[in-house]
């Protein structure tokens, strides 16, 4: 019984970090669009798109996004560690 609640715990604790870097993450990236002043086209964009995807582009849209995510939540991380 005490193994299943702690189990129970510990699910709810990830869950809670993994909200916790979703949002921070897209805190993160949304001060980062407007230091880069909202220009997604512009060298800081294309630079961090071309490092991103070096091989080509995603073939999907969400993979676009899946990858964006994850990199939201590298970047909350590692500005937390910092």
């Amino acid at each position: 019984m005490v193994q299943a609640e702690r189990r129970g715990a510990g699910v709810i604790v990830r869950f809670l970090r993994t909200v916790g870097e979703l949002l921070g993450g897209a805190w993160a990236l949304a001060l980062l669009a407007l230091r880069s002043g909202l220009r997604f086209k512009g060298a800081y964009w294309t630079w961090r798109m071309q490092t991103a995807f070096g091989r080509g582009m995603p073939e999907s849209r969400a993979e676009l996004l899946r990858g964006l995510v994850e990199y939201a939540r590298w970047m909350h991380r590692v500005r937390r560690m910092g």
